[in-house]
């Protein structure tokens, strides 16, 4: 037979002062964390509002770049990878409230598949060498890539040699990631894209919104990005960026190691000189005029 309740249900059994004690606990520290945003779901949406918030690129009204532009770091793509740009890779732990919100380092950096300019994908090219800001890059020229300020905390695309304990998590390739401090961890060059001409254009302007390399100073190895290494972030599956120079069968460098840094035309379009990339030649007629 089954068993007849004996009981209404008004009838409090169990350890029931210690369940409603216990839900009036929770329901208080809820409210608490509600009033203070830190809820989850509130760092999502303060993390998407910031972080995604559009960012104006300089305009190069000379076709060149200098110290203090703003561009983005865009690989083109190749045969198995999209078009990509260097992002931020922060999530709501890399979060910081006090004494405003912002990123806290160090923090990893992918290539994002969307490459519309914004707070996560904007870096200031910055002197380290003592070059007054709006002075002209030039190729083999050291500087730094900083993130804007106010929320992304204008922090420094960092690497160094790999080890056992530091390494891209994936590929287990050198690590690139962003850090508080301007070292020679730091510091980048920008080399001429076709290795037979590397040499003749050495100290000459860097012209925007044209593939080449940018090389690590301290390592000598190129920003690179990796197709066959997926990461699955908050913002969607992109790929892994490390510092690792990919050779072909003539010693030149991949697809993976090509970089545009890109500006806003005069008309204030940005990423329109993208589309159109001037041929090998065209590129040696600018930079050397």
């Amino acid at each position: 037979m089954a068993q007849k309740r004996t009981y209404n249900n008004r009838v409090k059994i169990g350890n029931w002062n210690e369940d409603l004690f216990l839900g009036e606990e929770e329901m208080k520290e809820y409210l608490n964390k509600r009033e203070r945003g830190e809820l989850a779901v509130q760092k999502v949406d303060l993390l998407k509002e910031n972080i995604l918030k559009p960012v104006n690129l300089s305009v190069t009204n000379d076709g060149l770049l200098h110290f203090g532009d703003v561009v983005m770091l865009v690989n083109m793509g190749g045969e198995n990878r999209e078009c990509s740009a260097v992002s931020i890779n922060a999530d709501i732990n890399s979060l910081i409230k006090t004494p405003s919100p912002g990123i806290q380092a160090p923090c990893g950096v992918s290539a994002g598949r969307n490459i519309q300019p914004c707070t996560r994908t904007a870096f200031i090219i910055t002197s380290v060498d003592g070059s007054p800001e709006g002075s002209i890059l030039h190729f083999g020229q050291s500087f730094s890539l900083k993130t804007t300020s106010g929320f992304a905390m204008g922090l420094y695309l960092t690497s160094d040699l790999q080890s056992f304990q530091k390494c891209a998590k994936k590929s287990r390739l050198q690590e690139v990631n962003l850090d508080e401090s301007c070292s020679f961890l730091s510091w980048w060059k920008i080399l001429y894209l076709n290795p037979e001409d590397r040499l003749e254009f050495e100290d000459q302007p860097v012209t925007a919104n044209v593939k080449v390399l940018i090389v690590h100073c301290k390592t000598n190895r190129a920003l690179a990005v990796l197709e066959d290494q997926v990461l699955c972030t908050r913002y969607g599956k992109e790929y892994e960026v490390a510092a690792h120079t990919f050779l072909d069968s003539h010693k030149a460098e991949k697809d993976n190691n090509h970089w545009v840094l890109c500006t806003s035309d005069p008309a204030g379009v940005a990423l329109a000189l993208v589309n159109r990339q001037p041929s090998a030649g065209i590129n040696k007629e600018l930079e050397l005029a």
